[in-house]
């Protein structure tokens, strides 16, 4: 009866490739601020290159790997959870710049094409659902998001000083009419 192997062992065994494979998956995994799971069944390979094309030019890689190697990856990068959502053919979109990108580009795809549906995502430390990762893509990119915060913080500042400036012009102009009372008595 042969005795049963662990994880370690079963890794110790896997061939040379599996094993960088592992490796280089593992390393993107824990450079990447985002990851969005995709079922990449149905598309062409010609369409799976043009795909690649267009996240390669938003700093966005794209790779098929098996679920078994995939989870290992995600395991050595520190982000276990995203494992459980694994399952079936996937792809795995990147993105090592701002977070919500590759769920956009990803959203705009399948808006297109009907292809390339989104599983689940991994954004800092969180698993997230199809209806996570749809609303992170419907996030305005980061310089909006900004201007927004600047706007909100800066409207309050805005009112306040119109009114002190109002306060004052009122001071400024009893005081004038004060002195001209004084004057003319």
């Amino acid at each position: 009866m042969p005795k049963a192997t662990t994880a370690e062992e079963a890794a110790q065994r896997a061939g040379p490739r599996k094993r960088a494979t592992v490796e280089s998956l593992a390393e993107k995994l824990g450079r990447a601020t985002s990851a969005i799971v995709t079922d990449y069944r149905g598309l062409t390979v010609k369409q799976l290159e043009e795909l690649r094309t267009q996240l390669r030019s938003q700093g966005i890689d794209f790779q098929v790997a098996k679920n078994t190697l995939a989870r290992r990856a995600a395991r050595e990068a520190g982000i276990g959870d995203l494992g459980s959502v694994l399952s079936g053919p996937v792809g795995l979109a990147l993105g090592f710049g701002e977070l919500s990108v590759p769920a956009k580009v990803l959203s705009d795809y399948h808006r297109v094409n009907r292809r390339l549906p989104l599983i689940a995502g991994f954004v800092e430390g969180q698993v997230l659902d199809a209806r996570g990762v749809q609303t992170l893509a419907e996030l305005p990119p980061r310089d909006v998001l900004l201007a927004q915060l600047a706007g909100t913080i800066q409207s309050p500042l805005t009112r306040l000083a119109g009114a002190l400036a109002s306060i004052t012009g009122n001071l400024a102009a009893t005081l004038d009419a004060y002195r001209a009372k004084l004057e003319a008595a």
